[in-house]
């Protein structure tokens, strides 16, 4: 078995609003997923993105339904998009879009830039510590 350091970075971003009560309800599913799929890869880094708290660091893309996930593997965005709310379904994009060695990357250069300014403002801290990026007042957080 490979170390971890050896595994492709894999993110798996939500990116909410406080407001929006879908999100605040799928808030807890989500960090259920988290807690799932570290017991069998902890390299997953996933992150909770108010898109007010951050919009500089979305723009110029517009987040219109919720959830949105963002699911890249490696500096490859695998997916981007509403899902429906339910952690079923998060657990089986995650490993279709992100585990899967042979899932096709989205080329799109809006997103490849969206993904480098994510991970820039999030790198993976290896700690359940939040990530020097949301250590001002923000609902934006990485789960651990």
């Amino acid at each position: 078995m490979k170390p971890d350091t050896a595994e492709p970075a894999v993110l798996v971003a939500c990116l909410c609003a406080q407001w929006c009560g879908v999100c605040r309800d799928y808030r807890q599913r989500f960090e259920d997923v988290s807690s799932q799929v570290h017991a069998s890869h902890p390299h997953v880094q996933f992150l909770w993105i108010d898109i007010e708290d951050e919009a500089d660091l979305l723009h110029p893309l517009d987040v219109e339904d919720f959830p949105t996930v963002l699911l890249a593997r490696g500096d490859q965005v695998r997916y981007f998009g509403p899902l429906t709310p339910q952690a079923q379904t998060l657990v089986r994009m995650i490993e279709s879009h992100t585990l899967n060695d042979s899932a096709s990357a989205w080329p799109q250069p809006e997103l490849v830039a969206l993904l480098a300014r994510v991970r820039q403002a999030y790198p993976a801290t290896g700690s359940n510590a939040l990530p020097a990026a949301s250590n001002r007042p923000s609902n934006s957080t990485e789960l651990k």
